[in-house]
């Protein structure tokens, strides 16, 4: 007993560092979009090179994260020897990586577009290769079950870069991205520091044995995260290289980045079914009815986050001002990431049939598919779309993810989803959906939204009376038996 309540205690601090933490930091989009305009493409080079920093940070990384996880866990290691071995692996690469930045640096800006500011890539390097030598620092407080002083770390990061950017861009009245990389450089560094103590003191272990099985434990977990990371990242990063003109394909990624942020409400909302959904999954592995646990919760997550998506088409009159209003050409976006997004959520859901049954490989599979998808939509429609081709390329790659787990997992590990139940909620959202596009705009936002509201409070009603009795729910249920 006690072991489960220093669990759940861990888990609500990991949790809610994280989600809490990505809150704060959305809370910059606004302050970027305002004092940036769209015009000079300023947040087009944020959201490109922020797409790079993501994916090369999980090849640096190179599976290390789970790899000591696994090792540590293990009582024929030790976990110093684990530790040391992982730090080796990424060091070894970051030192690489470094050299092949800082050495061709010329080439490398002239082909990513930004042969006139180079310093932003060096900027971004850096960052990126000190974020890569904390993730196993971090990891290893989470094997010591130091959670406090893993949420401080990260809170204390997300506070100092909030601070410092109010400090520059609105006491100071700054408006150059340049400084939006070099805060982050100072404040990634500054957590650095807090390292320092631990890894002087640590007795350093090398053991080229136990290196081996580390690196053939990694790699396949580093394929899966490549695969995984690109789903995400690469219409950001390809964007500026096939769009017809350059500066203009950064202008128009800086609205569609902006508008992408909105829509990642329901990244947040995703987020947090799933910490709570996942340990609980794994807990229901050996119970007989867990298929049919499993399919509920699968209904209940659709529902939620059906919910959360009419809310944010509901009130975005409102929440449209959380970006500049030279970035709103790209509002249409919103409600297709929101879709991609959901379809992603269900994909994750899917994804415990082959992770109960230590067939892994599928997941590598399907996200490689998707991938491929995406890559083709964004290739194949941007130079004639914009950034339309981005959304609706995520749209293409999750839902191709989703589909082959399902039809394939239904074979593997058949589980009876309320197919029908669903889709009448699939079918209710969409008709509201469409009445709330169907207003027109000379209608003051007021007033849609108070017809809006109406809907969403249908929806709700639908849900109290078919799936969630009032009278069932605790302390007000004794209100409505």
């Amino acid at each position: 007993m006690a072991n489960l309540k220093s669990l759940a205690k861990d888990t609500a601090i990991y949790g809610l560092s994280s989600i809490v933490g990505r809150f704060l930091n959305y809370l910059l989009v606004p302050l970027y979009t305002h004092v940036i305009s769209a015009a000079n493409g300023g947040y087009g080079i944020v959201t490109n090179l922020y797409g790079y920093v993501a994916l090369l940070l999980v090849i640096l990384v190179f599976g290390m994260e789970t790899t000591f996880f696994r090792f540590a866990n293990n009582e024929n290691e030790r976990p110093n020897e684990v530790f040391s071995n992982a730090m080796l692996v990424i060091g070894t690469l970051v030192g690489i990586f470094l050299a092949i930045i800082f050495g061709g640096i010329e080439p490398i800006s002239q082909w990513l577009g930004y042969s006139e500011h180079p310093e932003y890539i060096q900027i971004m390097a850096s960052i990126v290769a000190l974020d890569a030598l904390q993730a196993i620092p971090f990891s290893f407080l989470r094997f010591q079950k130091r959670a406090i002083k893993f949420a401080s770390l990260k809170l204390l990061f997300i506070i100092l870069n909030i601070s410092l950017n109010l400090l520059y861009f609105v006491v100071l009245g700054h408006t150059d991205v340049f400084y939006i990389f070099m805060l982050n450089l100072v404040c990634t560094s500054i957590i650095t520091f807090f390292f320092l103590p631990e890894l002087v003191k640590m007795k350093w272990q090398i053991n080229m044995q136990l290196l081996r099985r580390m690196l053939s434990y990694s790699w396949p977990i580093l394929i899966l995260g490549i695969a995984g990371i690109l789903n995400q990242t690469a219409d950001k990063m390809i964007f500026p290289l096939i769009y017809p003109n350059h500066e203009e394909g950064v202008v128009e990624l800086g609205v569609y980045g902006a508008c992408v942020k909105v829509a990642m409400i329901m990244a947040m909302i995703t987020q947090a079914f799933r910490y709570a959904y996942e340990p609980f999954v794994f807990a229901q592995s050996r119970d007989k009815d867990k298929n049919e646990t499993y399919a509920i919760g699968m209904k209940y997550f659709l529902i939620f986050t059906l919910l959360a998506f009419l809310c944010v088409m509901a009130y975005l009159p409102m929440l449209k001002y959380l970006v500049g209003e030279d970035y709103w050409a790209g509002l249409r976006v919103i409600p297709i990431v929101m879709a991609a997004e959901i379809m992603m959520g269900i994909y994750f859901n899917l994804s415990f049939w082959y992770k109960l049954i230590d067939k892994t490989i599928y997941g590598a599979w399907f996200s490689i598919a998707g991938c491929l998808v995406l890559f083709a939509v964004n290739i194949i429609f941007i130079p004639k779309y914009s950034y339309m081709a981005c959304a609706w390329g995520g749209f293409a790659g999750y839902g191709t993810a989703m589909t082959l787990s399902y039809i394939i997992g239904q074979r593997k590990n058949p589980i009876n989803y309320p197919l029908k139940s669903m889709a009448i909620y699939v079918g209710i959202t969409l008709l509201f959906f469409s009445i709330m596009q169907a207003l027109p705009d000379s209608w003051s936002p007021i007033l849609r939204m108070a017809i809006n509201t109406v809907l969403v409070i249908a929806f709700i009603g639908h849900i109290i009376y078919h799936d969630l009795p009032l009278r069932n729910l605790p302390v007000i249920g004794k209100y409505f038996r």
